[in-house]
This record gives C-alpha cells, sequence and structure tokens, in this order.
C-alpha cells in the first residue's frame, strides 16, 4: 500500500507535465506544420531537418542545448533571470519544455503529412467564396487532418511521459518537485526498491500502450479514407 501511495506523486507530476508539454508541441507543431506545408522559401529543408532533429539526438545533448539557452547563465535564461528572478532550472515548468522539445517532432510530422494529404482544390474553392486565409485553416484544412493530428498528439503525450534524459538534465530529480514516473523508476531500481519500480513500470507501460493502441487505431481509420477517397 505504501508503495502505490508513493507512485501517486510521480503520477500526477508526470501528467501534469506530459500535458502542457502536449499543449505546447500541439500549438507550436501544427503552426510551423501548416507553413511549412503551404509555404516556399529559402531555408524550408533546414527548418524541417531542425524540427526534426529531436528525434535522432541523444536527449541528453537536447537537454544540454535547452540548458545553454534557457539555463541561469543561458543566452535567454540569464535575461529571464535578471529580469524577472526567474529560472527554469530544477523546476517542473521546466521538465515541461524539455518534454515539449522532445515530443514536438512526432506533432510536427504527423501535422505536416495530414495538411500535405488535404486536397488543395477545396480550400482554393474556398479561397475563390471569399473565405480568408485562417477560415481556410479553420473550416477546410485542419477538419480535414485532424485525425492524422490527433494520432500525432498521441503519440506526442506518450513520448511526453516517458522523457527521462532531457528533463535529469534541465529539471534534476527532486522528489515531490520534479520527480516525473521515469526518474522515480530510475530511483527505485538504484534503491534497490522492486515493489516501488515494478508498480511505476506498469502504470507508465500501461498509460503508454493505451495510447499507442488508440493511435494505431486513428491512423488505420485515416488511412482507409484515404483508400477509399
Amino acid at each position: 500500500m505504501c508503495a502505490v501511495m508513493r507512485s501517486v506523486t510521480p503520477l500526477l507530476l508526470t501528467l501534469k507535465v506530459a500535458g502542457l508539454a502536449t499543449l505546447a508541441a500541439f500549438l507550436i507543431g501544427v503552426a510551423l506544420a501548416w507553413i511549412l506545408s503551404r509555404r516556399q522559401f529559402w531555408g524550408r529543408d533546414w527548418l524541417d531537418a531542425a524540427l526534426t532533429l529531436p528525434l535522432v539526438l541523444p536527449p541528453t545533448v537536447l537537454g544540454y542545448y535547452i540548458i545553454v539557452l534557457l539555463g541561469r547563465n543561458g543566452w535567454i535564461g540569464r535575461w529571464l533571470y535578471e529580469q524577472f528572478g526567474f529560472t527554469l532550472m530544477f523546476t517542473w515548468q521546466g521538465a515541461v519544455v524539455a518534454s515539449s522539445v522532445v515530443s514536438l517532432p512526432l506533432v510536427f510530422k504527423a501535422a505536416r503529412s495530414a495538411f500535405e494529404s488535404v486536397d488543395h482544390d477545396f480550400e482554393k474553392a474556398a479561397r475563390t467564396l471569399g473565405l480568408s486565409e485562417t477560415g481556410v485553416f479553420f473550416r477546410i484544412s485542419l477538419p480535414l487532418a485532424w485525425r492524422g493530428i490527433l494520432a500525432g498528439t498521441m503519440l506526442a503525450f506518450a513520448r511526453a511521459m516517458g522523457e527521462f534524459g532531457a528533463t535529469l538534465m534541465v529539471a534534476g530529480n527532486l522528489p515531490g518537485r520534479t520527480q516525473t514516473l521515469s526518474l522515480a523508476v530510475y530511483d527505485a531500481v538504484q534503491a534497490g526498491n522492486d515493489q516501488l519500480a515494478g508498480i511505476l513500470v506498469g502504470i507508465t507501460s500501461a498509460v503508454c500502450i493505451l495510447v499507442l493502441v488508440s493511435s494505431g487505431r486513428i491512423f488505420k481509420t485515416q488511412y482507409l479514407r484515404e483508400v477509399h477517397r
């Protein structure tokens, strides 16, 4: 019973961090996916590569980049500390930033693919009828691409829940403050507490499997719709 209670705090923190990180990744990823799928400009391929980079870089490298940028002595972090006395280092907000960076490519790639699969004739017809670009996005493109975007967002949530390396470097491993499920598992294993580790691993695995099954069904539905279109 004690082990179960000790798993509640990391679970709640993980859900909060993963939820906010997924929201940030969704807003940024969808916006950038729309721009890259509809606009031609110099450096477009380089921007796409930069947004996809977190998929292949080691999480510790991403954590280092975040520290260089947002740490107390970082390019942006120093300004935040001098102006507002605020730092993201060793805070749950820092864990949100780390998780959003890691999960962003999953939303971005899924959203871009979904937008590119939308028939441009529908968008052209809407513009001909006087609909603004904002109206075209919210009334035509987004409704037609939402399944692919939702599937990518669900994968991003699962990825944010399991984030370890970048979160450890940016937010640390402070029980009750920044210790997410993956960090709690690491601590439990190091302490030889197999019972707690087993419970935490079971919770994480169950949530991630549920998300993967759901996103897989969404992808399948989207594929069948494309085949029968």
